[in-house]
């Protein structure tokens, strides 16, 4: 696949115009370097941003944002470079991580509200982060993997492999910064991206692309599912739903509800909050009742009404009921 073949395929996708404002999220590693360099071909330099966060957890990390500097002048491309407070302990994955989309935010948000964020995971990305959900996430999003697009996050390269942006970064003399950590056996992710996958393919070679087949049959199975959800919540809204149709309701699709009434009401995936559903339909119907969805979500019965809500603290920690709902439960 040559670069221009590249550049259209991204292009069909769809998740990058030209003339609309994109924010980039380089690191200085190959994909995002791809990334950058096919957003910029395709939306027009002017309209891209880019995103660089120095956590500084590495000697190399200095060198990693002078690359990245230099990339985005060469490119005419707006750089923000972000310095990151030392931080001692703890899910350093997870720290950086959320450091970094906050500063994307941070840079779309003075790009204009319609600006996406734009980062450079690859179909490699996609079979690792099945694997690991499939392992720590009794759900069936973990079937699902990531979303192309992800409210204002976009996935551009999604359906491109390592390999490929590796090549296309080749041919477009496009030089790269590799993170000797990725090596290492440290972090879960690398551990399946070294062992797992590799033992997977080693089993059959086409294992990682029928990983990602099964994938997206299934996505285009939970639109089906989703529309069935819609038809069961009460409008307006659709948060909340009679107890006696959640009961009516068969096991799956039951779960399936609750699922969704936790999501909404936390405004992310509340994992296992599936697994309540049986709980939730044994609340009794006279006066109010609760039953935790976990994640700081509870459902509420309420007048034979299913909805659900954050639980909020008190101010000794004790738990209050759902958001929204009343002070008693009886």
């Amino acid at each position: 696949m040559n670069p221009d073949d590249v550049v259209e395929q991204v292009r069909a996708g769809g998740l990058l115009r030209t003339g609309e404002a994109v924010v980039v999220l380089l690191s200085g590693g190959r994909d995002s370097v791809c990334l950058l360099d096919v957003a910029a071909r395709i939306a027009g330099p002017a309209h891209v941003g880019a995103v660089h966060v120095n956590y500084g957890l590495r000697a190399e990390a200095g060198a990693d944002a002078d690359h990245c500097r230099a990339l985005c002048a060469e490119l005419g491309v707006a750089l923000t470079v972000e310095q990151a407070m030392p931080r001692a302990g703890g899910n350093m994955q997870a720290w950086a991580r959320e450091l970094r989309y906050a500063a994307a935010a941070r840079a779309a948000a003075r790009r204009g509200p319609a600006t996406a964020i734009a980062v450079g995971h690859t179909a490699d990305d996609q079979v690792e982060t099945i694997l690991y959900r499939l392992a720590s996430s009794p759900s069936r999003r973990a079937l699902l993997g990531m979303r192309a697009r992800d409210g204002a996050l976009v996935r551009p390269l999604l359906q491109l492999t390592r390999a490929q942006t590796t090549a296309y970064c080749e041919a477009r003399g496009l030089a790269w910064r590799d993170d000797a950590s990725n090596d290492g056996r440290a972090y879960a992710r690398n551990r399946i991206r070294h062992d797992l996958v590799a033992a997977l393919r080693e089993a059959h070679p086409a294992a990682e692309a029928n990983v990602l087949r099964i994938a997206a049959v299934l996505g285009e199975e939970a639109e089906l599912l989703d529309a069935l959800v819609d038809e069961q919540l009460d409008a307006p809204g659709g948060r909340t739903i009679p107890l006696q149709r959640l009961r009516g309701l068969a096991p799956a699709l039951r779960r399936l509800v609750v699922q969704r009434l936790a999501d909404d009401a936390a405004g992310r995936p509340v994992a296992g909050a599936a697994g309540h559903a049986g709980a939730v339909a044994a609340l009794r119907e006279r006066g109010t009742a609760y039953a935790d969805l976990g994640g700081g979500v509870r459902a509420v019965a309420e007048y034979g009404v299913v909805r659900a809500g954050l639980v909020a603290r008190g101010p000794r920690g004790g738990a209050l009921p759902a958001a929204g709902g009343p002070a008693r439960s009886g």
